[in-house]
């Protein structure tokens, strides 16, 4: 059959034209003309072929979301607790941070299960990947491998094989040879995305993509890319550089921001059963300008350590760091605390940092960065058995946060004593705990009791 044609389109104005120019003709936009592919002559539309109907909602059967693990638990947890039949799940990561080893440990899991899984390497050769799964222990007869750039022949193997599960490693190094454009460009990850899709829903199979990210952190190619795909997972690096967080960014089949932590060694990623234990891991030793706090990630709570740092400033603008916060936001509790507790910063450099490398976006955090700050300023200890947690307006008042129970339920199962909450949390929570509550309404109050 005779192959399709392509031409190219401006997606600015919508211009075409059979060849490609650096300029649009139509808008004069420069580098807006994108390689996309024309209908073989004869070939049916399947709006035509397919008639439908709008029908009322009420009358669509809702139907079960079966789901099936993948045998590792925070990849599980942070998928929703499994893969869903016929979804694309697009996986991206920095270089060398571990993204075919965690999927060749998947592949290995689920065709222990679940039957074959074909896993396309287009980066590696057959050898590389069979070396791999020899060093992590994951060889297995069922796991069928491709060194293939042809998306093509990948589409063929598919056919013959039918597999429970598909793994592309990576999107940007498979090319559609009916596009003339090179592998990586946004036409060609279009196009491939589009079919891959298509095979996913068509065919009922889970498939993986494996994405590259750019330079700034975000994942390379077209946007569309992330808008077509059931799930979009970051794969990073903690500042310990053996830990990884999955992160979940979107999730057509569960909640987003979800988090899952996993450990590097010899033998592979491994979990991280209580990544609580681990932000906390030298909690006890107790210093001026730390404290601890229950922050939410997705719908898990999870404990970290705050560190502030203040110190004396000869230039004339003081210095503002962040390592895992808003800087935006420490401006705003700075004046707040020199508005409110008349402890003023505009001398001196501050430090923020959240132990373990983590980026948290909770203001729920909030309560323990201000005591830390005043813990920094006033050198004043705060117990390692003391947990903090809520949000502080601009008025100094203390705001409730969301989950307070599964957040001192975390707390306590780490062994913290006390627990300073805002005094709104504490109506609806049991009388009885095994954990000391305190309930303040203002930022100044908890100054006063704690240092």
């Amino acid at each position: 059959m005779p192959k399709s044609k392509t031409q190219y389109q401006c997606h600015s104005c919508g211009y075409t034209t059979g060849q490609w120019m650096g300029q649009c003709p139509g808008c004069q936009t420069w580098g807006s003309l994108e390689e996309t592919r024309i209908a073989r002559a004869g070939a049916k539309s399947t709006l035509i072929k397919k008639k439908s109907r709008a029908i009322p909602i009420t009358e669509i059967e809702a139907k079960h979301i079966s789901r099936t693990k993948l045998g590792i638990k925070e990849f599980d947890r942070v998928l929703g607790g499994g893969v869903v039949p016929g979804s694309l799940v697009l996986l991206g990561g920095a270089p060398g941070i571990g993204k075919s080893t965690l999927l060749l440990t998947a592949a290995e899991k689920w065709a222990s299960q679940n039957g074959p899984v074909l896993y396309v390497s287009a980066e590696e050769s057959l050898s590389q990947t069979r070396l791999r799964a020899e060093r992590l222990q994951t060889l297995h007869q069922d796991i069928h491998l491709m060194a293939e750039t042809d998306f093509d022949v990948i589409v063929e193997e598919i056919g013959r094989l039918r597999p429970s599960l598909l793994i592309l490693d990576s999107v940007q190094t498979l090319y559609s040879p009916e596009l003339q454009s090179t592998p990586g460009s946004v036409s060609q990850v279009r196009d491939i995305c589009m079919r891959s899709m298509r095979i996913a829903k068509e065919m009922g199979i889970p498939t993986f993509l494996v994405g590259h990210i750019t330079k700034d952190g975000s994942l390379a190619g077209p946007k569309v890319l992330e808008h077509m795909v059931d799930t979009v997972i970051s794969f990073e690096k903690m500042a310990s550089g053996l830990h990884r967080i999955l992160r979940a960014q979107k999730n057509r089949f569960g909640a987003t921001q979800e988090i899952g932590v996993l450990e590097m060694r010899d033998t592979g990623l491994v979990d991280v059963m209580n990544p609580s234990a681990y932000f906390l891991s030298n909690r006890h030793e107790t210093k001026s300008g730390a404290s601890r706090a229950a922050i939410l990630e997705g719908h898990s709570p999870l404990l970290v350590e705050c560190q502030a740092l203040t110190v004396d400033t000869s230039f004339p603008t003081p210095s503002r760091t962040c390592v895992g916060f808003k800087k935006e936001r420490l401006n705003m509790l700075t004046a707040v605390l020199e508005r409110h507790t008349g402890t003023f910063f505009s001398g001196q450099d501050i430090y923020i940092n959240v132990v373990g490398g983590l980026h948290v976006g909770d203001p729920a955090l909030d309560l323990a960065l201000c005591m830390a700050l005043l813990s920094s300023h006033k050198d004043l200890t705060i117990s390692s058995d003391m947990i903090l947690v809520g949000e502080v307006g601009l008025s100094g008042e203390l705001r409730a946060v969301q989950q307070i129970e599964s957040r001192l339920k975390e707390a306590s199962k780490m062994g913290f004593k006390t627990a300073v909450v805002p005094h709104a949390n504490l109506e609806g929570l049991p009388d009885k705990t095994n954990i000391q509550i305190n309930g303040y309404k203002n930022i100044n109050d908890v100054m006063n009791a704690i240092l």
